[in-house]
């Protein structure tokens, strides 16, 4: 695709707008609110230009989207693995996902709706993630594999989790969500919910985030299994 790097127009604040800028004011409306909150109309008003200024740089929401994702993808960090071998590096992989999808819950839609070719997003995304896979000893179809399932795991976790801030344990209000969640299950009618009023404990703590822990270790269990030795 072809932009106009170019041109520069000076916002309501008197800054240059930038590619750049752009982007950052469109992740804060996506992850802020949601994807449908991102139009052009919002985000030309949020930075203090018309309309019409932002297809000098884009072409459209399309674009836009592209950008966003190029941008969130292309920088993921993936921290130092704890433990030599793949279940370390299996483990910092998940890190990284999960954390990404949190800082950014808005690529979680993203991944569900669109693809990208872009080389920055599908190096940070993607060969970096495979590198640390295949540098801890995994053949690389192992690691091509491994990918896909830690990739479906914290996009399934995170999607359950983002409308459940009970979950969220590490946050301080969490538990008073908790305490009221599990109230809410608790006065469900016996006799129509009797299995979900006996636990409904258990089932609060689901979106909870050492469930996400507690489940990782179930997969990179199998992951590590099946790795050909």
């Amino acid at each position: 695709m072809t932009r106009n790097k170019t041109r520069t127009a000076e916002t309501g604040g008197g800054r240059a707008l930038t590619e750049a800028r752009i982007v950052d004011a469109a992740i804060a409306i996506a992850d802020g609110e949601n994807l449908t909150a991102l139009t052009i109309r919002r985000l030309a008003a949020d930075l203090g230009v018309g309309a019409m200024t932002l297809y000098s740089y884009f072409r459209g929401k399309e674009e836009i989207l592209d950008a966003i994702a190029d941008k969130v993808l292309g920088e993921m960090v993936l921290p130092e693995p704890t433990q030599e071998g793949p279940r370390g590096a299996l483990r910092s992989v998940a890190d990284g996902f999960l954390a990404m999808m949190r800082a950014h819950p808005s690529v979680i839609r993203l991944l569900t709706l669109r693809t990208t070719d872009s080389h920055k997003a599908l190096r940070g995304g993607m060969e970096l993630v495979l590198a640390r896979l295949v540098e801890s000893g995994l053949s690389g179809p192992t690691a091509v594999h491994a990918y896909g399932v830690l990739m479906y795991y914290t996009l399934g976790f995170a999607s359950y989790q983002r409308p459940r801030p009970w979950g969220l344990t590490e946050q301080p209000e969490s538990q008073e969500l908790r305490r009221q969640r599990r109230h809410a299950y608790a006065a469900l009618p016996a006799e129509e919910f009797p299995h979900m009023v006996e636990l409904a404990e258990q089932l609060t703590a689901l979106p909870a985030t050492d469930e996400f822990y507690r489940g990782l270790e179930y997969v990179i269990d199998g992951l590590v299994r099946d790795y050909p030795r």
